[in-house]
């Protein structure tokens, strides 16, 4: 039997208090470098070379290295998390859309919000519900809606004292 005797952090809201139409402007905001570009389409196996070579990609329309689309996807999901989902989510259930609206540079700094779309009560799970979430991230230079993705969480409720 595993038991959890370590105290994990809450920041996270619980279900209850994500009500539909809360919108949350998170706090940390991170600029993505070519390093941390390179890293993660190298970790992830993509050969893009839209991601990796700055000479290819200085002939393309951009005219510079674009960042992994998957790599802003997971920035902007993942700034959500200590102010939404931080020690009160059980699991992520999945995306239902995931649009990239523009492109991100290296050297472009991401903020994010987070607006509830849906909270309901679990059917099967008493002390859980499910909240729908569009996450939105903007480069911070000419404040452009890079990347918007509406994902469900199954979240627990506030526990009882």
């Amino acid at each position: 039997m595993v038991t959890d005797s370590i105290p994990r952090p809450v920041t996270g809201l619980w279900f209850e208090e994500l009500a539909p139409g809360l919108v949350i402007h998170h706090a940390i905001r991170r600029t993505i470098t070519q390093a941390d570009n390179v890293a993660f389409t190298t970790m992830t196996m993509n050969p893009a070379p839209i991601h990796l070579d700055a000479d290819y990609a200085s002939s393309t329309e951009f005219g510079r290295p674009l960042v992994n689309s998957m790599l802003t996807l997971a920035l902007v999901v993942g700034i959500s998390v200590h102010e939404t989902t931080m020690g009160t989510t059980v699991a992520n259930l999945g995306f239902r859309e995931t649009v990239f609206d523009a492109p991100v540079f290296p050297g472009d700094t991401i903020r994010v919000e987070t607006e509830v779309l849906d909270a309901r009560p679990s059917g099967s799970r008493p002390t859980q519900g499910v909240v729908t979430f569009e996450h939105r991230g903007y480069t911070t230079n000419n404040n452009t809606l890079a990347c918007r993705a509406v994902r469900n969480a199954l979240m627990h409720r506030r526990p009882s004292p």
